[in-house]
């Protein structure tokens, strides 16, 4: 089935296809380009490190053995939770970022935040 814009021209349609072809072909270069990157967090000055890519994935997690106190595990538990929720927020914000750049920030229905 055609989509079809009233009182638009056929140049001008075909024009408007163009360019939604275009955004849609720069939108998946993005979220390609911000899977592949890797976004680094530390907490605790940087006792606790956590990397993940731009797909949620958990890269790896770096403790500095002077972080380590058997006494208090409670602390290395928080450290990690907090590093992992700020790689996860960096990840977010560069993909949010990345489409609106693309969209222009054009509110698009189902674009809104990629299930992320």
């Amino acid at each position: 089935m055609k989509a079809r814009i009233p009182n638009q021209p056929q140049g001008s349609r075909n024009d408007m296809m163009r360019q939604l072809q275009q955004m849609q072909e720069d939108m998946a270069r993005v979220q390609e380009e911000i899977e592949n990157t890797d976004f680094t967090a530390g907490a605790g000055g940087d006792a606790v490190t956590v990397t993940l890519n731009g797909k949620h994935e958990l890269q790896s997690i770096k403790i500095n053995p002077e972080a380590v106190d058997p006494e208090d595990i409670e602390m290395l538990e928080d450290f990690i939770t907090i590093a992992f929720n700020e790689a996860l927020r960096k990840a977010n914000e560069a993909m949010e970022s990345g489409m609106g750049s693309v969209t222009g920030g054009m509110n698009i229905p189902g674009l809104s935040g990629f299930g992320f």
